[in-house]
């Protein structure tokens, strides 16, 4: 997230670069307390890109075989950032051949000759934070044949970063870019010789941050699923090395990874992967399931929400929905007008899906990613349940506001399944119309009812939606029932155009329907995919009508045709990583 532009924003960055520049006087440190251990999981197809000059950050190619990772010009300043934090350490880590050493130390020791007094872009505290935590795991990856110049060069530079952090933790934003500082302080301070007692304001303010940011459903402010992942994340390296010297967390620290636990295993897809709402993706391969084997709590059915999310799942079917008022406040900044959207996946397949952040696409692909229509629910007049204002201190950045205020819910059990009902006041305040919406989810995993309502509740709402009506000579409020499709997909109109067809890749047959009131149709849309060069092209499901009383009700079903197997051997291989 970029420096607002303000007196606050400028002076946030003055005192970054002056520590930063002081941070080179400070005293060198000879080596580790103790050998460190790797934590980190890289991707082993992203490593071997790197290694030929496949140069992937922030949806941002450059091929650049020949020469270092600093002699690249940034396209963007995402670019940039992804860079300076090192996580691509992790991918060459993983290859961990003599090409991927040469290759990782070669931009390593490339950054210390050019930005180790304490330059550039990347002296940041959560970028920072993240670095040396990299430097530290792969340690001895990085140091195998070095000079005792280079090593006594990299400890220099790790002392600097470390002194930096112990000044600037505080500077970073609440949430996880301060989680990435106060862990990476931690990490460095118990790691080196003699830096102790920095570790130990770090170690204390860990368990703060742990009892302020992460609340009883075990979630962040944000809601967003990869990002409390990665708090998690933190959270559990930070204890192991704790314990690894004999200290042990804080109980802070300790209860927010028995917190955080389940609401990850509640927004796991049943192929792995997280639930993709406000901002966040599916998470790295493996990450998920590292994590939450290396936090040691055993799993365990949450009750009511997870973070704001309400979780059905039955055999090999999952469903995940937004069931909360989006984030607010200082929150709000990457926030999806998203309430009541779901998300289905079948087995190791995705069916129903959300776009995703547009976030590595540019801004006008972030913005449309969080509108309404990019999120599968019911949208009126193509008007998002909340609306997208730029913030008077940055306007680069982009509040969600007036959002819904009241989102009741109700979870139950049925006979043969589980329900889902909820409502949301997003469009109210213009159409007089409460969205309500009942998923079903039958015990057998087979198949989903849906119903979709538009209510004129109070007589308030009752003269709002007569004034509408009155706009638009009676002749009806327009809306949109839409249901994303993942790009692997394949649907086609079936029945005469009642009905949608989508064969999985698995071999699976899923179809639509609709109680036959309104208007069906297929349309294009997109996929908004980290890693990716450019959005991938998908379908969507849209049920399409005009509310023209204070009552109107849309019924559908989506369920696996009868000819489907009950067990499908899942066979079909994903596409890789860097196709576009």
């Amino acid at each position: 997230m970029s420096t607002p532009d303000t007196l606050a924003g400028r002076r946030l960055r003055f005192l970054n670069r002056l520590y930063a520049r002081m941070s080179s006087r400070q005293k060198a440190v000879k080596g580790f307390v103790s050998q460190p251990e790797p934590r980190t999981v890289g991707s082993f197809a992203r490593g071997r890109q790197l290694i030929a000059g496949n140069i992937l950050f922030a949806g941002y190619l450059v091929e650049s075989p020949n020469t270092g990772l600093w002699e690249v010009e940034a396209p963007t300043a995402a670019f940039d950032r992804e860079r300076h934090g090192f996580a691509w350490l992790d991918d060459l880590a993983a290859v961990g051949d003599m090409a991927a050493r040469a290759k990782a130390q070669r931009w390593l020791w490339g950054w210390i000759e050019a930005y180790g007094n304490g330059t550039g872009p990347g002296w940041t505290p959560d970028l920072t934070g993240r670095r040396v935590i990299r430097w530290i795991n792969h340690a001895i990856f990085l140091l195998r044949g070095q000079s005792r110049e280079q090593s006594e060069a990299f400890f220099r530079a790790l002392a600097a970063q470390t002194w930096f952090l112990s000044k600037r933790w505080n500077a970073a934003a609440p949430g996880l870019a301060r989680f990435e500082a106060l862990t990476g302080l931690v990490f460095s301070g118990l790691s080196l010789e003699g830096r102790e007692e920095m570790a130990d304001p770090a170690v204390k303010a860990l368990a703060q941050e742990c009892a302020t940011q992460i609340d009883a459903q075990g979630g962040l402010p944000t809601r967003n699923p990869e990002e409390l992942l990665e708090v998690f994340t933190l959270l559990n390296w930070a204890a192991a090395v704790l314990h690894e010297v004999g200290r042990g967390a804080p109980h802070a620290h300790t209860a927010a990874i028995e917190r955080i636990a389940p609401t990850l295993r509640a927004l796991r897809h049943a192929d792995g992967g997280l639930a993709r709402f406000h901002g966040g993706g599916r998470g790295l391969e493996g990450r998920l399931d590292h994590a939450l084997a290396a936090s040691h709590v055993k799993p365990g059915e949450p009750k009511g929400l997870s973070m704001g999310y309400a979780r059905m799942s039955a055999r090999r079917t999952s469903v995940i929905i937004d069931a909360a008022v989006p984030p607010s406040g200082a929150a709000a900044g990457n926030a999806h007008a998203s309430t009541l959207a779901f998300e289905l996946t079948s087995g190791r397949r995705p069916l129903v899906v959300n776009c995703g952040s547009g976030v590595s696409f540019g801004a006008e692909w972030r913005r449309a990613g969080r509108a309404t229509p990019s999120h599968s629910t019911l949208c009126i007049e193509g008007y998002s349940s909340g609306r997208l204002v730029a913030d008077p201190r940055d306007p680069g950045i982009e509040s969600l506001r007036d959002t819904a205020t009241r989102v009741p819910i109700e979870l139950s059990d049925m006979a043969d399944g589980l329900r889902f009902r909820g409502g949301h006041d997003g469009y109210v305040k213009n159409f007089g119309l409460t969205h309500a919406r009942t998923l079903e989810l039958a015990f057998d995993g087979r198949g989903m009812a849906g119903e979709d309502m538009l209510l004129a509740l109070e007589d308030a709402d009752k003269r709002r939606f007569d004034k509408a009506m009155d706009a638009v000579n009676l002749a009806g409020i327009g809306f949109d029932i839409r249901l994303h499709l993942h790009p692997d997909v394949d649907a086609t109109l079936d029945l005469g155009g009642a009905a949608v067809s989508m064969a999985l890749k698995s071999g699976e047959i899923w179809v639509f329907r609709h109680d036959g009131a309104f208007d069906l149709a297929l349309e294009p849309s997109v996929y908004l995919e980290n890693g990716r060069l450019k959005p991938r092209a998908t379908r969507q499901i849209v049920v399409s009508g005009r509310a023209v009383g204070h009552a109107t009700r849309v019924r559908w079903t989506l369920a696996k045709a009868h000819e489907t197997a009950v067990a499908v051997r899942d066979l079909a291989r994903d596409e890789p990583v860097f196709e576009s």
